[in-house]
């Protein structure tokens, strides 16, 4: 019975609802403001892998509505392997897989159907390890002061992870947005900016939209979307953005020049609940490729030195 209800759960729909909502409340999951609430960065599982994608997003926005400090999500079995309980009244979500299974052609009168790929969303429980009791001290938060205005604590892993992306990045005006067609991006110069983590952040989100050139990850919306592909480019980048500021441990908020686009999701999403499932899909897509790049340095580092 268990298994029958959960086959017949809508998971695309409960994950767009729960998003819409906080997008009506005015608090996007994804601007949270991860240096003052604890260690902060990406949904964590319980043996320390990040969760990607849409399990990112939706956790984001489980852990903001329910107060949650701590990064760490796991099953109440790989609970109690860490000698932990989860208290009685704890309150489960849910870790989201996508799934598959081929469908049998049907005979014809000249020959059978070609069979069909089937794909569902499928869904396993996960806690939050502030609701669960007994776990070694690492699950849980420390507090984590908030960065200085004028300097950036984390300056040098920003210098790691924009130095190393060869995007052509010019600085000067007052605003910031990336050119598709000459492919650069353009910055105010840096005292423009509040803070320094006020610049990666910005800096983020333009380089997210530069990963989506022809010559790069070659993204669009067109077809699909329609006159609401902007916009869906718009939420790719400023998840992708999230997810650069969640891995430096910047806060993340959203700017104002994004406001006007919280209008245009709420159509989208409210049109059709897979638009928050590629948005997200693509985002990790936007994000792991701009990492890509400062890892690869750091790996060629050693190399460069023994040369």
């Amino acid at each position: 019975m268990s298994t029958s209800h959960r086959r017949r759960r809508d998971i695309a729909a409960e994950v767009t609802r729960t998003i819409i909502a906080r997008l009506e409340a005015g608090t996007p999951p994804w601007s949270r403001p991860w240096s003052l609430t604890g260690e902060g960065g990406r949904p964590l599982r319980h043996e320390g892998t990040p969760y990607n994608g849409i399990n990112c997003l939706w956790l984001w926005s489980i852990a903001d509505a329910c107060g949650y400090r701590s990064r760490y999500w796991m099953t109440a079995k790989q609970a109690r392997d860490l000698g932990g309980n989860v208290r009685r009244d704890a309150r489960p979500s849910m870790s989201i897989y996508a799934s598959s299974f081929r469908k049998a052609g049907a005979p014809g009168l000249m020959s059978e159907t070609p069979s069909r790929l089937i794909r569902f969303l499928r869904h396993y429980t996960v806690y939050n390890a502030d609701e669960i009791d007994g776990l070694p001290s690492y699950y849980y938060p420390r507090d984590v002061a908030p960065t200085p205005t004028l300097l950036s604590l984390r300056q040098k892993e920003i210098d790691a992870f924009f130095a190393a992306i060869p995007a052509e990045v010019r600085e000067g005006g007052d605003r910031a947005y990336f050119h598709p067609l000459l492919d650069y991006v353009q910055m105010p110069k840096a005292g423009s900016f509040r803070s320094a983590d006020a610049r990666a952040s910005t800096l983020g989100h333009e380089l997210s939209h530069w990963t989506g050139g022809a010559a790069r990850l070659d993204r669009t919306f067109g077809k699909r979307f329609g006159d609401d592909a902007y916009a869906v480019e718009e939420l790719v980048a400023t998840l992708s953005e999230a997810m650069i500021c969640a891995e430096l441990g910047l806060p993340t908020e959203l700017h104002d020049s994004h406001a006007s686009y919280i209008g245009s999701w709420l159509s989208c999403l409210r049109a059709d609940k897979r638009v928050l499932f590629t948005a997200a899909s693509k985002a990790d897509q936007a994000f792991n490729y701009l990492r890509a790049f400062s890892r690869a340095e750091a790996t060629a580092t050693p190399q460069k030195l023994a040369a």
